[in-house]
C-alpha cells in the first residue's frame, strides 16, 4: 500500500476529519538513516515517536491554506536533543532527529524529550512569498500540563497546541512503528473565519463554541476508540466504517502517489557549497589539510557531499558561491 491521506467532512455538522497512513514515505526515511553508518537506526522508542511527528505534522499542513512549509520541532533536554519533521504545501516531506546516548527500549516521551520539563514543541509555518519585514510564523508549548505534570502522549501535546494557538477543538489520534506512521485528525469547525493556521481564529464566538458543540464531542469519543493497532493494520475504509457507520460523511478524492505525502529532500550541493563558503576559507582549508577532503552529509536524506581541494578552493574565488545570510545545508 502507497502512502495515502483522506479527507472528509460530516455532512450538516461543523466537523471535519483527516486520516493519514504513510507506508513506503515512512519506510523510505528509515531505510535512509538506518544506511548511516555514523548513527544508524533510529532506536523503537525514537523511531515511533518520530513517526508520530511525521504523520501529525502531515494532517496538520493538509488541513491548511497555507503555501509554505509546516515544520514540527521538539527540543528537549533529555537524550533526544532534536526531533524535526519539515512538510511541504505539496505533502513533500522530510524528518530527521538526534540522540545523544542510548536509549532504553520502553522509553516515554518525557524520558527522551523531557527529562526536567525543559521539553518544547514548535509548530512553524514559513510562506513561500514573503510581504517585507514578514517573518515565520511560530507557536511553541510546553511537553507538561497547567500543573507541570510532564505529557507522555505527543497527541495530547499537539491538541494543546491547537487549542492554544488557533482555539479550535482537536482530537488527534497518531501510531507508528516500523512499516507505518498513521494519524487521525478531527476538528471542530470554526464559528467564523478559514480556520487555518496562517489567520488567528481568536474570537469571542469561537471562544465560546469551545468544547460545547455536542455534534463534536459525540464524534470525538468515537475517534479516541480507535486502537494504535487499528490504525496501524486497518484500510483507510474500514477505519472510517467501523468509527463512523452511523455517521453520514462526505469523502474526498484520496491524495497518494505524486499529489500525496511523499519523502522529498531540498539539500543540493549548491546549498552545501554555500554553508561551506559561510564557515571561511580559513577553517574550510584546516579541514582540508587534516581529512583531505571536505565531506558533509544532510540529516535529512543521507546524502553525502564532497570537495577535494580542488573544489574547495574554487568556492572562495567564485563570486557567484557567496553565502547568503542563514545559509543552510539543508
Amino acid at each position: 500500500m502507497v502512502s495515502q491521506l483522506h479527507k472528509f467532512i460530516f455532512d450538516g455538522l461543523p466537523v471535519r476529519g483527516v486520516l493519514v497512513q504513510l507506508t513506503d514515505t515512512w519506510t523510505e526515511i528509515l531505510r535512509r538513516r538506518a544506511s548511516n553508518t555514523q548513527h544508524g537506526a533510529y532506536p523503537a522508542p525514537l523511531r515511533d515517536m518520530l513517526g508520530q511527528m511525521t504523520a501529525a505534522a502531515t494532517l496538520m499542513q493538509s488541513n491548511i491554506k497555507f503555501d509554505g512549509s509546516l515544520t514540527m520541532q521538539i527540543m528537549g533536554d533529555g537524550p533526544v536533543k532534536l526531533a524535526v519533521v519539515e512538510v511541504q504545501p505539496d505533502l513533500a516531506l522530510r524528518a530527521t532527529a538526534t540522540l545523544i546516548g542510548v536509549l532504553p527500549e520502553a522509553a516515554s516521551l518525557s524520558h527522551m524529550v523531557n527529562a526536567r520539563n525543559q521539553g518544547r514543541c514548535a509548530i512553524t509555518l514559513d510562506p513561500k512569498t514573503k510581504f517585507p519585514g514578514q517573518q515565520p510564523y511560530q507557536g511553541v508549548v510546553p511537553l507538561f500540563d497547567d500543573d507541570g505534570v510532564p505529557i507522555e502522549r505527543l497527541s495530547e501535546v499537539l491538541e494543546h497546541y491547537m487549542l492554544q494557538s488557533e482555539q479550535l477543538d482537536t482530537t488527534l489520534m497518531l501510531a507508528a512503528n516500523g512499516t507505518m506512521a498513521a494519524g487521525l485528525l478531527i476538528q471542530r469547525l470554526p464559528v467564523q473565519g478559514a480556520g487555518n493556521l496562517e489567520g488567528s481564529m481568536v474570537s469571542r464566538e469561537n471562544e465560546d463554541a469551545i468544547g460545547r458543540n455536542e455534534d463534536y464531542q459525540r464524534i470525538a469519543i468515537l475517534a479516541k476508540t480507535l486502537q494504535a493497532e487499528e490504525l496501524l493494520r486497518l484500510d483507510a475504509d474500514t477505519i472510517l466504517r467501523r468509527l463512523f457507520w452511523e455517521e453520514s460523511l462526505t469523502r474526498f478524492e484520496p491524495l497518494h502517489g505524486a499529489n500525496g505525502p511523499r519523502f522529498a529532500c531540498s539539500c543540493s550541493r549548491e546549498r552545501v557549497a554555500r554553508m561551506i563558503v559561510s564557515l571561511g576559507a580559513d577553517e574550510a582549508h584546516s579541514v582540508i589539510e587534516e581529512r583531505g577532503e571536505l565531506e558533509v552529509a544532510c540529516e535529512f536524506c543521507g546524502v553525502q557531499y564532497r570537495f577535494d581541494p580542488v573544489d574547495t578552493a574554487q568556492l572562495f574565488v567564485d563570486p557567484t558561491r557567496q553565502a547568503a545570510p542563514g545559509s543552510s545545508a539543508h
